[in-house]
C-alpha cells in the first residue's frame, strides 16, 4: 500500500528563505506512497523448485480478484474516513521491469476503490517534546494494485537474481495530499497508519519485512509560489529512515536552488549508511505508462447494505460496506481518548501507550492486579518498563516481567510493605531474575519496611548524634535540614524506613526540642 503525502508546517524547520512543503507549500513538499501487502507471503520459505506460472504472474495468466483484498481496502478506507466508491475500475499500467514478467501492472487509475479521506496523527512537540501536537493529512485515494517480484542484487558476483514469490500478490496504494512539511511529520503519519492497519488486521505493517513500503515525493518552493519540481525517494523501509530521507532531500533541493541550479524530476534512493539520497533514473510520466482499461477484470461493485443487493445475489459472495463498518475495531485515536478519560492519565502518556505495540494491553493488565492509581502505575510502565526495553532493543512481548508480576510488586508498595526506592530495587532484581517473584526477592533480601518504632528511633538518634552541624542549623531555624536528616535515615536503612512512621513519630530529640 503506498501513500503519497504532502503538507506544510513551520514547526519542523525554521522558516528559510526558500520553503518547501510535503506536497504543499512550506519548507518541503512531500508525497509518500505506502505499499501495504494484503497476503502472507513474507517470511515464508521460497517456492520449490520454483514459482508456479500463476504465482509468478507470467504472460498469459489471467487475474482473479481476491475478495479479502477488497474487504481490506474498504475497511482501511472506512478507518480513514474515505468515501467508498460503489463502482471502481481496473487499469493496466505498462512498463518493463525484470521483476514484472507480464510487462504491465494492474492498478486503479480512473476510479479507485476509496477517495477523499483524512488521517489524523499526533507527534510530540513543545520545548521538552512532551506536548502532544495533533495534525491531519488528507487522503487522496486508496487503490488496489498487483505487486511485482523482487530484484536481489549480488555485488560480489555482479549479477541480479529475481524472486517472483510475491509477483501478482494484491496490495493497496494509499495516496496522501501535500499536507506535511518535514520528515518528522511524515514519520508520525506513517507510524499512525501502521497502528491503524495493525488494529484493522489488514496488514502487519512491518516495514523491514516489506509489508509496508513508503515512496516520498519531495519538492521545495518559495512561500506563495506554485509547488516546485518534485523528486521521488523510493521504497523507504523504516519510519526512522523516512524522516531522515525527507529532511536530507529538502536540504539538498534548497542548496541546489540557492546555487542557481534546477531540481531534476527524478527517482532517487535513500542510502542509510551515508544518510543521503542518490539518483536512480528519470521520473516517468503518465504517457510512459500507456494506461488502458484492464480487459480481464470487470468493474468492481460493492454494496452499501443488504437492502441494496440485487435479487438473487448471495450476500456471502459480495462486499457489503455497512457490515464491514460495523465490525471496525477500536482505532488508535479512539483508544488514546479512552485511556485519558477512563484512567485520568495525561495525553502524552496515552501517546506512548498506543504507539508501543502491546503496551496498552500491558498497562491495563497491571491495573487489574493492583489498587494503585493509574496515574502512579503509568510511570512504572512508560519509564521503568519501557526504559529497560529500549536499552535492550526488546519489544513489550519480550519483557521478562509480566503484567501480573509488576502488579504484585506495585501492590506491595501501595499497601506499605516496601518503600518506593526498594520497589525500584526489586524491579531490577525481577528483570535480572525472571523466575523470582517480588515477595520472594523482598524476603530473601530483607527489604521490607522498618516499621518498629524503637528500632527506627535508635537509627534516627544515631544520625542526629553523628551530624551536630545539622542539629545546630535546625536550632537556628533551618527546618529544611530536617529533611536531609530523614534522607540519611533512609540511606542508613537502604530505603526501608517507613516514611509515614518516620514523620508521624518524630523520633528526633534535637529537632523536637527546637520546635518547642
Amino acid at each position: 500500500m503506498r501513500e503519497s503525502t504532502e503538507a506544510e508546517s513551520e514547526e519542523c524547520f525554521p522558516a528559510p528563505r526558500r520553503r518547501g512543503g510535503i506536497g504543499s507549500a512550506r519548507p518541503d513538499i512531500l508525497q509518500h506512497k505506502a505499499v501495504l501487502r494484503l497476503a502472507g507471503w513474507f517470511l515464508s520459505p521460497p517456492q520449490l523448485p520454483g514459482c508456479l506460472p500463476f504465482d509468478a504472474s507470467l504472460p498469459g495468466t489471467l487475474p482473479v480478484l481476491n475478495k479479502r483484498c477488497v474487504e481490506a481496502a474498504v475497511m482501511t478506507g472506512l478507518a480513514l474516513n474515505c468515501t467508498i466508491n460503489k463502482k471502481s475500475l481496473f487499469d493496466r499500467k505498462h512498463y518493463f521491469y525484470a521483476d514484472l514478467p507480464a510487462g504491465y501492472q494492474i492498478t486503479q487509475l480512473r476510479r479507485p476503490i476509496a477517495v477523499d479521506g483524512v488521517l489524523a496523527y499526533s507527534l510530540l512537540g513543545g520545548k521538552n517534546r512532551s506536548q502532544v501536537v495533533k495534525k491531519t493529512v488528507s487522503i487522496k485515494q486508496i487503490q488496489l494494485e498487483q505487486d511485482s517480484g523482487k530484484s536481489l542484487h549480488d555485488d560480489v558476483r555482479s549479477q541480479t537474481l529475481i524472486d517472483l514469490n510475491r509477483a501478482g500478490v494484491g496490495l493497496m496504494e494509499l495516496v496522501m495530499e501535500p499536507d506535511m512539511s518535514c520528515g518528522e511529520e511524515a514519520a508520525a503519519a506513517v507510524r499512525e497508519l501502521q497502528l491503524i492497519l495493525q488494529a484493522l488486521g489488514t496488514c502487519q505493517g512491518n516495514m523491514s519485512e516489506g509489508q509496508l513500503r513508503v515512496d516520498a515525493n519531495v519538492s521545495v518552493h518559495q512561500t506563495g509560489e506554485p509547488l516546485g519540481v518534485r523528486t521521488e525517494v523510493k521504497n523507504i523501509n523504516s519510519v526512522r529512515y523516512l524522516a531522515r530521507a525527507i529532511d536530507y532531500e529538502i536540504r539538498r533541493q534548497m542548496e541546489v536552488l540557492q546555487r542557481g541550479g534546477t531540481v531534476q524530476n527524478e527517482t532517487r534512493a535513500y542510502d542509510s549508511k551515508s544518510g543521503e539520497t542518490i539518483p536512480m533514473r528519470d521520473k516517468e510520466g503518465l504517457q510512459d505508462y500507456r494506461f488502458m482499461p484492464e480487459p480481464n477484470l470487470p468493474p468492481l461493485i460493492v454494496y452499501e447494505d443488504n437492502a441494496s443487493l440485487p435479487a438473487g445475489v448471495d450476500a456471502r459472495q459480495v462486499v457489503v460496506v455497512q457490515e464491514i463498518k460495523a465490525a471496525l475495531p477500536e482505532l488508535p485515536g479512539v483508544k488514546r481518548e479512552r485511556l485519558v478519560q477512563t484512567h485520568g492519565i495525561l495525553p502524552e502518556h496515552s501517546f506512548t501507550l498506543v504507539n508501543e505495540d502491546g503496551l496498552t494491553e500491558f498497562f491495563e493488565a497491571v491495573l487489574e492486579g493492583t489498587t494503585k492509581e493509574p496515574r502512579k502505575v503509568i510511570g512504572w510502565v512508560t519509564k521503568e518498563l519501557v526504559g529497560h526495553l529500549k536499552q535492550r532493543d526488546m519489544s513489550v512481548s519480550q519483557s521478562p516481567i509480566s503484567p501480573s508480576a509488576l502488579a504484585e510488586l506495585l501492590e506491595l508498595q501501595e499497601t506499605g510493605h516496601i518503600s518506593s526506592p526498594v520497589a525500584k530495587q526489586v524491579f531490577q532484581y525481577m528483570w535480572r531474575s525472571p523466575g523470582k517473584t517480588a515477595p520472594q526477592i523482598i524476603r530473601e533480601g530483607d527489604l521490607g519496611l522498618v516499621s518498629d518504632t524503637t528500632q527506627l528511633h535508635n537509627i534516627c538518634q544515631e544520625v542526629v548524634d553523628s551530624h551536630p552541624d545539622a542539629v545546630h542549623a535546625i536550632r537556628n531555624g533551618n527546618k529544611k535540614v530536617l529533611n536531609k536528616l530523614m534522607g540519611l535515615v533512609q540511606k542508613e536503612t537502604k530505603g526501608r524506613a517507613d516514611p509515614v512512621l518516620l514523620q508521624r513519630t518524630s523520633p528526633w530529640p534535637a529537632a523536637s526540642a527546637v520546635r518547642r
